[in-house]
């Protein structure tokens, strides 16, 4: 009889044990987010509360707004990308720069279920509003260009050129063309580190459960602050395939959004197929690849395939973090292409 409690007391300790590795909240020793001087807000009418930099046109020439659309989802403004795309605005371009909703000093949604892609292409609709242009020039990197391809197929007429930094797939993924293989010309390099390396190392059983829990139940198991403080740290290891070497990977800065990251994703498979209507797009498209992009060849193939007024040029040295890790390249080849189609 005593072995039997002893059995059951032992039973309810590993039960708890358990337990607490799921449900016990974590914490991680990452960077905070950093305030940024001269950060404004837009309450939309969207509902999203945005948090954006910008930088008004120099010179007597005022040209379309530029927006730039950062990766993630669930990432944020990085002070590189603001110190890139300055001097652009010398050319008569009023810049601006958001976190998109649930990332960064923007506003986190208690519903995460509203986090998609639908969700931040409204969003973008009402800034374009917000600040009163008829046409903008969407500068966007990563899942960035994702959203600026979603949008344009609802409102080409608000949009006068792109510029896609390290395109990921045109939604909805076609994951056939992961397997397409870039000719030899290009001389193209596989990144040293991959994401899979990251997930790997940083996905603990309770970062697990969040992940299945909210794809599940679309509803929050922990706090804003302990999965945005995850994502942070595995975006420190994620940054280094980023990079042709990932040494070249510097201190990663916190204010990732986690429940933006994971939702949005989800949302990719309720993206209706339009690739039909990019065919009919004739705007002006610069598209930027890193020599080490970490984004599979295929993928960047179907943008230069399905837009016919498009341009790639490869930035030797360069991995998916072109504007960090090669910024006067990239500053040279977008000057020009603003100057050629203004």
């Amino acid at each position: 009889m005593r072995l039997k409690r002893i059995i059951l007391s032992l039973g309810l300790v590993s039960f708890l044990l358990i337990m607490a590795v799921f449900l016990w909240p974590r914490s991680y020793e990452v960077a905070a987010i950093q305030e940024r001087t001269g950060t404004q807000f837009w309450q939309l009418k969207t509902g999203s509360r945005i948090a954006y930099y910008t930088i008004p046109a120099s010179g007597e020439i005022q040209n379309s707004p530029i927006i730039y659309l950062h990766g993630g989802p669930g990432g944020l403004i990085k002070d590189e990308a603001i110190a890139t795309l300055k001097p652009l605005a010398e050319l008569g371009h009023s810049l601006y720069f958001y976190d998109q909703i649930g990332s960064g000093h923007s506003a986190r949604l208690e519903d995460i279920s509203a986090y998609s892609v639908q969700r931040h292409q409204a969003d973008l609709l009402a800034i374009i509003d917000e600040i009163g242009a008829e046409k903008v020039i969407l500068a966007a990197h990563s899942w960035g260009c994702l959203l600026a391809v979603n949008f344009l197929q609802d409102y080409p007429e608000r949009v006068q050129s792109m510029i896609l930094d390290g395109p990921g797939p045109i939604l909805p993924i076609r994951h056939e063309l992961a397997e397409q293989s870039p000719p030899d010309s290009l001389h193209l390099i596989t990144p040293e580190f991959s994401n899979r390396d990251a997930i790997d190392k940083c996905y603990n059983w309770r970062a697990r459960l969040i992940l299945k829990y909210a794809h599940r139940f679309q509803s929050k198991l922990a706090s804003d602050e302990e999965v945005d403080a995850f994502f942070t740290y595995l975006n420190q290891e994620l940054s280094k395939s980023t990079f042709c070497n990932g040494s070249e990977a510097g201190h990663f800065p916190g204010g990732s959004g986690y429940y933006s990251h994971l939702m949005t994703i989800q949302s990719f498979n309720s993206v209706e197929d339009r690739r039909n209507l990019l065919g009919e797009v004739d705007l002006p498209i610069l598209i930027l690849r890193g020599q080490c992009d970490n984004q599979a060849w295929g993928f960047t193939k179907e943008y230069l395939k399905l837009f016919k007024n498009s341009r790639l040029e490869i930035i030797n040295n360069a991995g998916h973090a072109i504007l960090i890790s090669q910024a006067e390249m990239y500053q040279e080849h977008v000057r020009r292409f603003l100057l050629q189609n203004n």
